[in-house]
């Protein structure tokens, strides 16, 4: 006879997690792995050929939502770059300055 375990699994983080451990959520490297793992798949021929179309959809999809997020992150880094960029440009002119003076 099958007993049935009546325990609640958790999938909450502990209030106090070690430093050693890992976040359990997903992280954008991780949805990268997944595409890796589809592509990968793919090509060792896993999925059955009425399967192919919805595997190829969700590959899309999570391949378009990595882009816009690497698009994203690149325009952030632009934006920050050009709002430091005023204030490094006077100390690159300042040194600057006396090498062209030498000629």
């Amino acid at each position: 006879m099958t007993e049935v375990n009546d325990k609640q699994v958790s999938t909450d983080a502990p209030a106090e997690m070690p430093s050693s451990q890992q976040p359990t959520g997903i992280q954008i490297a991780d949805l990268q792995t997944i595409l890796n793992i589809i592509d990968l798949a793919s090509s060792r021929g896993a999925f059955r050929a009425n399967e192919l179309t919805q595997v190829g959809s969700v590959a899309d999809k999570l391949g378009a939502f990595l882009r816009t997020l690497a698009e994203q992150e690149k325009a952030k880094q632009e934006a920050e770059g050009t709002a430091e960029a005023p204030a490094e440009a006077p100390a690159e002119a300042v040194a600057e300055a006396p090498a062209e003076s030498k000629e």
